[in-house]
């Protein structure tokens, strides 16, 4: 076979973007500027140009559609059945990727007609095999998200403990013991206690908690194993 039949495929990125409101979990998807499956709903990505680095590509999508230039991400898997796009085969490389959902700035893109947030509970049908590809993101954040401070990612710098346990309850997809759930959090030094309350006016007001990163780290170096 002719070498240069080795090099009829094209690599792109896809973004599996999570986002927390503080009562749902997101999914950040787009309405596709071009063909094919133009107006159809897809998970933002794009082409890797042929001197371009995989993460630089995925970090120039997600600018695109959010406006930030640092958001936590992971690489997933690669995917690449040989009909997965109709204009030929197509090898796309996913990450999963996480963010505060009020720091997204989704006004403009150059990738897509228009970026909204869909509750991960109630998904429209997505184009390619980006169904496939959003269901290994959720899986893996589920098998990541309680041996990783991930959550860290998705909620404010300032947030409460009932926010914390409720992102978790969405993210796994079950209710979680309150009691137990806190026992472990009382645990992690990492969190601090802000001297600050959430106030509102039908509830309780609630203390408000940060992550500290450095300190974190500075546990892990010393063998902490983080668990919750």
């Amino acid at each position: 076979m002719p070498e240069n039949q080795f090099f009829q495929s094209a690599i792109s990125v896809n973004c599996v973007v999570f986002g927390f409101d503080g009562k749902d979990l997101k999914l950040l998807l787009i309405e596709r500027e071009l063909e094919p499956y133009e107006g159809y709903l897809s998970l933002p990505g794009g082409l890797v140009y042929p001197r371009e680095d995989l993460h630089a590509a995925a970090s120039k999508v997600l600018h695109s559609i959010t406006g930030m230039n640092h958001v936590y991400r992971a690489q997933l898997k690669a995917f690449a059945a040989t009909d997965r796009h109709p204009f030929g085969r197509v090898i796309t490389v996913a990450y999963l990727c996480l963010l505060r959902y009020l720091k997204a700035d989704l006004s403009e893109s150059t990738f897509a007609k228009s970026t909204k947030w869909y509750d991960v509970a109630n998904l429209p049908p997505l184009v390619f095999d980006h169904d496939k590809i959003m269901k290994v993101g959720v899986q893996r954040l589920r098998e990541n998200i309680r041996s990783r401070p991930m959550a860290f990612e998705l909620l404010n710098e300032k947030f409460t403990l009932p926010e914390l346990q409720l992102l978790y309850e969405k993210i796994l997809d079950k209710d979680l013991d309150k009691r137990n759930f806190r026992r472990k959090i009382n645990y992690m030094d990492f969190l601090e206690d802000t001297n600050e309350i959430q106030k509102h006016k039908m509830y309780r007001p609630a203390k408000l908690y940060s992550f500290n990163r450095e300190r974190y780290e500075d546990a892990v170096s010393k063998g902490y194993v983080f668990s919750l």
